[in-house]
């Protein structure tokens, strides 16, 4: 696991020692280097990726090494980790936003409020009221076996379901790709801290607040990372020579007709798919010709945020 706190794992059992048992599986881990453990993931034969997914899965983890093998049921784990864009779009390639790696994160743009040279004067905070609301919500959580929907609330969910498990195109789609459940479990967390059995309608509706910052700040990172190299190769002409747009002969022409049309057609839907290109038709003396233009053109203003994934 990345570096932090440390998680209490059991030997499995065998005839001649029964595995000890311990009740808190906890573990958070804060990394303010992310992109180390995003480095690790491309090493061969490492373990990192599918641990970290397991653990978000079911949380029964195993490490079958010959010597210490070991394994943890029932844990709980959470990773606040602290990457710059750049780094992130380096580090974390195209098999793990697509093995499920990404979708299993958060991913949050953020940058400072304010400039603060001295630090500003956090131990005059009275952070007593917090805590103790706090602790109230972690009393109650403890006693908790199930939550359940309210009326509302499980109107409103049967009404954003289907967007939300909706299948998306391209690798954004796949970063994506667990709305639904990183919604319901947002949506816990908030009737937990109200101390509520049943997930009422202001819940969901700050989950889906919360998931819809999240969803831009992917589309923001990864909203031109579209899998297929023919497609961001058409994007970037298109948005290079905006607004004339290009036909499909003068695509094809710009690949000097080494592509066939079947890849071109399915590179310009991926494209329209995403929204990210449209088309027009034009009348000619002859045939009608299809015009394609680039949209929605992401803004680079930007590029020194820093990500927390949470």
């Amino acid at each position: 696991m990345p570096r932090g706190n440390f998680l209490v794992v059991e030997k499995p059992s065998s005839k001649e020692e029964k595995s000890p048992r311990h009740d808190d599986k906890r573990l958070m881990v804060i990394e303010s280097e992310f992109a180390g453990e995003l480095r690790i993931l491309g090493r061969d034969g490492n373990t990192l990726s599918p641990t970290i997914r397991d653990a978000w899965d079911s949380g029964n983890l195993n490490n079958m090494s010959k010597n210490q093998p070991a394994q943890a049921t029932g844990a709980h784990i959470s990773i606040i980790g602290h990457v710059t864009l750049e780094e992130l779009r380096r580090y974390l390639d195209r098999t793990e936003m697509g093995n499920g790696f990404a979708n299993r994160h958060l991913f949050a743009c953020v940058k400072r409020s304010k400039c603060l040279p001295e630090g500003g004067s956090i131990d005059e905070v009275d952070f007593a009221p917090m805590r103790r609301k706090l602790q109230a919500a972690i009393d109650f959580a403890r006693k908790q076996k199930r939550l359940s929907w309210d009326a509302e609330a499980r109107k409103r969910w049967h009404a954003v379901y289907p967007d939300l498990s909706a299948a998306r195109p391209g690798l954004l789609g796949a970063v994506i790709a667990r709305a639904e459940a990183q919604v319901v479990r947002l949506a816990t967390i908030y009737a937990l801290l109200d101390c509520s059995a049943q997930i009422r309608t202001e819940h969901l509706e700050a989950a889906l607040a919360l998931w819809k910052f999240c969803q831009d700040s992917a589309r923001y990172i990864f909203g031109e990372s579209l899998g297929d190299p023919l497609g961001n190769e058409i994007l970037r002409k298109l948005r290079e020579i905006e607004p004339r747009g290009m036909t499909r002969t003068d695509i094809r022409d710009h690949f000097k007709r080494h592509k066939t049309t079947e890849d071109i057609e399915r590179s310009l839907r991926l494209l329209r798919d995403m929204q990210l290109a449209r088309s027009q038709t034009e009348e000619t003396e002859g045939r009608p010709t299809e015009r394609w233009f680039a949209y929605y053109g992401r803004d680079k203003s930007d590029e020194s945020a820093l990500l927390s994934i949470r």
